[in-house]
């Protein structure tokens, strides 16, 4: 029997978040709420909705493999050329697009841990050596991942806010280990909830795209903007390497109804402010409640919170059993995403009944 090679065996396939239907499913159970995803919890734009509806009657058609006018639209927006950004099926295809262009078997890429896991495996699949630098108070520890470089490293991920801690890098720091980046390595900027930070010190990656460094900013329509079941992402560089990028790039990877979605959710505005109004609000809820039970948890510029807390697993299955569903983060740690009100309440109240 054919098998990969070992890289490909080291690999551990992703394990998304419970699904409601499943958990409903196995327990019998009516009203769950999913709080493991970071999902946006009011849903889509109405214009993304009333888009989608529009669009279904092209579903016999392939979408528009360049996707000129969501690019336009994305190019307004940002004030970058249209040859300047490229769409993924989820910002996560755009990093194992990156890994395959701009690696290969051998070569390293510089990460933090705990971080997203899907740097990891984009690097693992091709054969490339992942250099794990671990977090500093639950942050991208930037001095440390500078020193760790080499000349064998080709690419540094970053994600800024991270996931899972929703800790967030600031300007100082980053402009001081954007300094020691050689110019030919690439720099990998998960932005994914970058519309959900309210700090102003917060690391401006845009200007770098002027300058002599490589970086390649992703950003997504999966979190604010409501549309994670379309899967769309988009991601920033310079042309040059767009164009590489695009070598790789599989035919008609994003589809009709997820760009006329996005392009409708960028002009609803609104929207975006509800979905940041909402997300502060419940933050601001779940921070003094979990005070209020001497629970500790890392204050957070996304729209989930990390709590620290031994005993993970089994408070995630007590949580599992009383409807609210959350991701455990290794044997020490959850992370729930913020949702709406009542949510929010069921959490605190399982969580409470869990702590007995």
């Amino acid at each position: 029997m054919i098998r990969p090679p070992e890289y490909v065996l080291g690999i551990q396939p992703y394990v998304p978040g419970k699904p409601i239907e499943e958990l409903e499913r196995e327990l019998g159970i009516t009203d769950s709420v999913k709080l493991a995803s970071n999902e946006n919890p009011i849903g889509p734009s109405p214009a993304s909705l009333k888009a989608i509806a529009g669009s279904l009657g092209d579903l016999n058609r392939y979408p528009d493999g360049a996707g000129y006018y969501l690019k336009k639209a994305l190019s307004g927006k940002l004030g970058v050329a249209e040859e300047e950004i490229i769409l993924g099926n989820g910002s996560n295809e755009l990093l194992d697009i990156a890994a395959k262009t701009f690696m290969k078997d051998g070569d390293e890429a510089v990460m933090a841990v705990p971080s997203f896991v899907v740097y990891f495996m984009a690097v693992q699949g091709i054969g490339g050596r992942s250099v794990q630098v671990p977090l500093k108070d639950h942050t991208h520890d930037l001095g440390a991942m500078a020193d760790a470089i080499t000349p064998a490293t080709k690419m540094l991920f970053i994600a800024n806010p991270n996931n899972p801690t929703g800790t967030m890098n600031r300007k100082d720091e980053f402009d001081r280990m954007m300094e020691r980046v050689p110019n030919d390595v690439l720099v990998v900027i998960d932005e994914a909830y970058y519309e959900y930070v309210s700090d102003p010190e917060y690391a401006d990656s845009m200007k770098y795209l002027r300058s002599e460094k490589n970086v390649l900013i992703l950003r997504t329509f999966s979190k604010i903007y409501g549309l994670a079941g379309l899967r769309l992402g988009y991601g920033i560089a310079k042309r040059e390497l767009i164009a590489d990028m695009n070598r790789l790039r599989e035919p008609f990877n994003t589809n009709t109804v997820a760009q006329k979605a996005a392009i409708a959710a960028l002009t609803d505005t609104d929207h975006v402010t509800r979905s940041r109004q909402v997300n502060e609000a419940g933050k601001d809820y779940l921070y003094r409640e979990l005070r209020s039970m001497g629970v500790a948890f890392v204050p957070t510029e996304a729209n989930f919170i990390f709590i620290p807390v031994e005993g993970s697993m089994a408070l995630y299955e007590k949580l599992l059993k009383m409807g609210v569903i959350i991701r455990p983060m290794g044997p020490k740690a959850i992370r729930v995403t913020i949702g709406l009100p009542e949510e929010n309440r069921r959490f605190i109240e399982a969580l409470k009944a869990a702590r007995g």
